[in-house]
């Protein structure tokens, strides 16, 4: 509540008789220089300027914003709405009901633990595919995500009634995201505050990283960890530095044959060579006006592989357009048009606005293309994608498979490499293979399976063993997903279909998807080449692709090919689509058809063909790729403003298998003791209202050992484990059969499986041991002996040995997973120390009382010789306790043989918020503790 107005800003605006109160930005001088993301911000300032926290100061250091000045000056952002996932939301509710808890145990309110602005959570996370390539695939799916899940939602059933302002979209109504671009943004809120109808920008946090996918709406908002999500709906600000704003331009048009995934790819690849982490990205130009909604949508989903905390589009005509497509009322859409004309905030491309950096791009130029086969940036011209797979796959076959192919295929024979010299001296010896050089018996022969309903085919290095049409990036896009359905129709057409081995599947955004295509008459079409719907809802993109049918997967590990995946998706990371699968590919939705098709990565479209007509003659991808103008026309005919009314309108009630939950009731949670998907976590055990003083860290041990781009997925993985997996004996022991295992994603209410859990991707690479990959580390109380993660940590913590981490370069790059931070706090980790962090991991870190370091600028522990067996000291940490901030501590790695190694670490607390959190033990205490002294 805003209880200064220095700038006499508050106003009315009538839009059709309606009075609003406004907060007008014209009354700050330097505001219409702004950037239009900026803008947002500092109308946020103006409205919640309190005296205190937000002062007039604030609002005059961002309208006199130094475009090319280093970020320096902290301010407090107010979101006006917090969105969740699953995933991520059900330990947001399991925080928030052992926060009702705990006030009360301290003699507070527990009723006070509510969210205090609107806060939606979508189930759309927890659909795995186990049942595909069939009509029944869908209520299959379904049957078996409340079987699996029921425990969860019933949980969040209760929170639904237990908490105010916190609504739930049951399973099976779409993705997160693209029910949040379709039904749940505002783009200009308009909510009661004090008596007044009041509108100001909608804006948001949530649970997700690509919550970013908003922002081509002309919303602001980004991806923060569950817990800076909790102490959002509890009224928090968001603590950040005023940022750098990247403006890119974009000229031209979408040639022919090319996609609006393509455009993002390239996009994509561009602004991680650029350089925008910690960066706000905004499209400007004549060129904006030129790019369909759904395409700016696609764009800014992909905010978090571009690096940059949020990538916007400003409101035009387009915006509109948009509203009232998807069947936002005309007052709505009146009040959107009129609040941004008034406000500056609506796009005039004749406006020269000022930004940090600038980057262009010519749309024209844009060619197909993929990315893959662990990074979304790894952008690869489809033209170029069979010679690149080649290359990449030395990177992936067996040291046993490296010398007997050298026997048959000598490296001197194969496709050159882009590696350098020193990288080949590393990885010799060098080789590539591909299914047409096993056929031809220049290498060990692929291997036979026999399918029990008759398939009979061989799988070899290379092959498409996924192919899916999944992710909110993606299937929010007429464009993309009806010309998947025409390729479909013409590959029918041509008497072609997936290959036999290839794990087939739609999984649409939102309903309104399937309405569109059962109109344009293509489901058949798309069923045919063996692309059945299977869900709404991420599925593989967020690692929920189902296991591989069991032949096919008995193949691959029999001679540990390295097959591969290829989705629609955002996410290709190391470990993250499928135990069995290396390497994974991003592209466009009709190209998932086609690898489909062509059933392998090495596979040339330009000169391939990928099977033969009736009439015996060789179809090629040119042949059945979809003209533009004929997918603009079917999406002209078939998407309907009276399809998105009809599935929205019942969005929050669900199938009878949600209506027949039986539901808890009361205003805290009751436990049940044996669940082994909801447990009360131990984060306030013990905890009082007084603040233990910060420590110095001394005798600590290095849990772990990590090089560069080291994932979220890395340190806390979504998907799936084995029953030999220290979470798998733990559900094993309390009585769960390996069937009803799920995923980690799916029991993060859970931090008995979570803890566990934490660095046990399957492709982790632990530099403490030699070769190992995996969740296993040496544990220095056994004299270095070989052990789980999770099992060193418990003997370390029963020595009380405070634990560090040592990793490279992008430390936490990916998903907002907060249990990769509270996993990470919960094994004894006190200090994580790296040569640079991605944004939202590194805030988490501090929010669950772990210190942020980084190496001098230049070293890292290669470079300055620690190999991990060392203990280590930081000193300086203490300061903390003076109400300062050190700009670095001092660390002393002392070696088993006695020599020393001292370095000078960057303390990463940036701002005097994030050194309040971390003086508090993170900040759902630092939360509790102002709750109940009644701040």
């Amino acid at each position: 509540m805003s209880t200064v107005d220095s700038f006499g800003s508050k106003g009315v605006l009538d839009v059709n008789g309606t009075e609003y109160e406004i907060f007008r930005l014209n009354k700050v001088e330097g505001s219409e220089n702004l950037p239009f993301s900026l803008k947002v911000l500092l109308e946020n300032l103006l409205r919640t300027e309190d005296g205190a926290n937000i002062t007039g100061e604030h609002v005059k250091a961002l309208a006199s914003w130094d475009p090319t000045a280093d970020p320096s000056t902290e301010i407090q952002f107010t979101p006006a709405r917090v969105i969740m996932q699953d995933f991520t939301g059900v330990p947001c509710i399991v925080d928030l009901a052992t926060m009702r808890e705990a006030v009360k145990e301290l003699g507070g309110d527990p009723t006070k633990i509510n969210p205090l602005a609107p806060a939606e959570l979508v189930i759309d996370h927890s659909v795995q595919i186990d049942s595909f390539g069939n009509s029944d695939a869908i209520e299959r799916n379904m049957d078996i995500e409340y079987q699996r899940n029921g425990e969860r939602y019933q949980f969040l059933r209760w929170g639904q009634t237990a908490f105010e302002d916190f609504k739930v979209v049951p399973p099976g109504m779409g993705i997160v995201h693209q029910v949040n671009i379709e039904y749940l943004a505002r783009t200009v809120m308009a909510r009661e505050v004090d008596g007044a109808l009041r509108a100001y920008p909608d804006t948001l946090v949530g649970t997700d990283s690509h919550t970013t996918m908003v922002n081509g709406l002309g919303v602001l908002g980004w991806g923060v960890g569950g817990i800076e999500a909790e102490a959002a709906m509890l009224g928090q600000p968001v603590s950040m530095l005023i940022p750098k704003v990247v403006g890119f331009k974009l000229t031209g048009k979408i040639p022919a044959g090319s996609t609006a995934t393509d455009v993002v790819l390239t996009i994509t690849e561009m602004l991680r060579e650029q350089g925008v982490v910690g960066k706000f990205v905004e499209f400007y130009g004549e060129g904006v006006g030129e790019v369909p909604l759904a395409n700016r949508a696609t764009i800014g989903n992909m905010s978090p592989e571009f690096g940059s905390t949020a990538a916007m589009f400003p409101i035009d005509d387009v915006t509109l357009d948009y509203l009232r497509l998807t069947g936002r009322d005309e007052d709505q859409v009146a009040l959107v048009e009129k609040y941004t004309k008034e406000q500056g905030l609506w796009h005039d491309p004749s406006k020269e606005v000022k930004y940090s950096e600038y980057l262009e791009l010519d749309l024209s130029t844009v060619v197909p293309s993929i990315a893959g086969p662990k990074r979304p940036q790894d952008r690869i011209e489809l033209t170029k994608a069979k010679e690149q797979f080649r290359e990449d796959l030395v990177n992936y076959v067996g040291d046993d498979a490296c010398e007997a192919l050298e026997e048959s295929f000598p490296a001197s024979d194969a496709p050159s490499t882009t590696a350098t010299a020193e990288d080949q001296e590393e990885q010799k010896p060098r080789h590539t293979v591909s299914a047409a050089q096993h056929a031809e018996g220049r290498t060990s022969q692929p291997v036979h399976v026999s399918m029990p309903d008759g398939r009979e085919f061989e799988l070899d290095h290379g092959a498409v063993s996924i192919a899916s049409i999944t992710s909110c990036t993606n299937t929010s896009n007429p464009s993309v997903m009806m010309a998947a359905g025409v390729l479909a129709r013409n590959a029918v057409a041509k008497g072609l279909s997936s290959k036999p081995w290839v794990k087939t599947s739609v999984a649409p955004g939102s309903k309104v998807v399937t309405d569109y295509y059962e109109k344009a008459g293509l489901l058949p079409d798309l069923e045919k080449v063996g692309f059945y719907i299977v869900g709404y809802g991420c599925t593989t993109c967020i690692g929920n692709s189902g296991p591989l049918e069991d032949e096919v997967s008995a193949a691959i590990a029999e001679k540990d090919l390295s097959v591969t995946s290829v989705l629609s998706g955002n996410r290709n990371f190391e470990g993250r689509i499928n135990p069995d699968v290396k390497m994974n590919y991003l592209a466009s939705p009709p190209l998932v058809i086609a690898y489909a098709l062509a059933g392998s990565m090495d596979f040339d479209f330009e000169n391939d063909a990928l099977g033969q007509d009736q009439d015996g003659n060789d179809v090629y991808l040119k042949d059945i790729w979809p003209d533009p103008t004929e997918v603009q026309q079917i999406i002209d005919e078939s998407v309907s403003t009276d399809a998105y009314k009809t599935e929205y309108s019942t969005i929050f009630e669900g199938d009878d298998r949600w209506k027949n939950l039986d539901t808890p009731t009361g205003d805290t949670f009751e436990w049940d003791a044996e669940s082994t998907y909801v447990r009360k976590p131990p984060y306030f055990e013990g905890m009082s209202m007084d603040i233990s003083p910060v420590e110095d860290i001394e005798g600590a041990r290095v849990l772990l050992k990590l090089g560069d781009s080291v994932t979220t997925d890395h340190i806390s993985p979504a998907g799936s484990f084995k029953s030999e997996t220290p979470a798998g004996r733990y559900l094993s022991e309390n009585g769960v059969e390996r069937k009803d295992f799920n995923s980690y994603g799916s029991r993060r209410g859970n931090h008995e499986v979570m803890i566990r859990g934490t660095f046990a991707n399957i492709r982790i690479k632990n530099q403490l041991l030699d070769g190992t990959e995996g969740g296993f580390t040496r544990d220095f109380t056994r004299d270095g002996e070989e052990t789980t993660v999770y099992d060193a940590a418990q003997n370390y913590a029963a020595e009380g040995t405070p634990l560090v981490v040592l990793g490279g370069k992008e430390y936490g790059t990916g998903s907002s997973r907060d249990w990769a931070a509270k996993g990470t706090r919960l094994l004894g980790v006190r200090a994580v120390i790296t040569e640079s962090f991605e944004r939202i991991h590194r805030s988490n870190l501090i929010g669950m009382g772990v210190l942020p370091l980084q190496f001098p600028e230049g070293e890292s522990h290669a470079s300055l010789g620690l190999d991990g067996t060392e203990t280590f000291s930081i000193s300086g940490v203490t300061e903390l306790n003076e109400g300062r901030t050190p700009k670095t501590v001092h660390v002393t790695a002392t070696a088993q043989d006695g020599s020393v190694t001292e370095f000078d670490a960057v303390v990463r607390i940036d701002t005097p918020g994030e050194a309040e959190y971390y003086r508090n033990g993170g900040i759902l205490q630092y939360v509790l503790r102002n709750l109940v002294r009644g701040k």
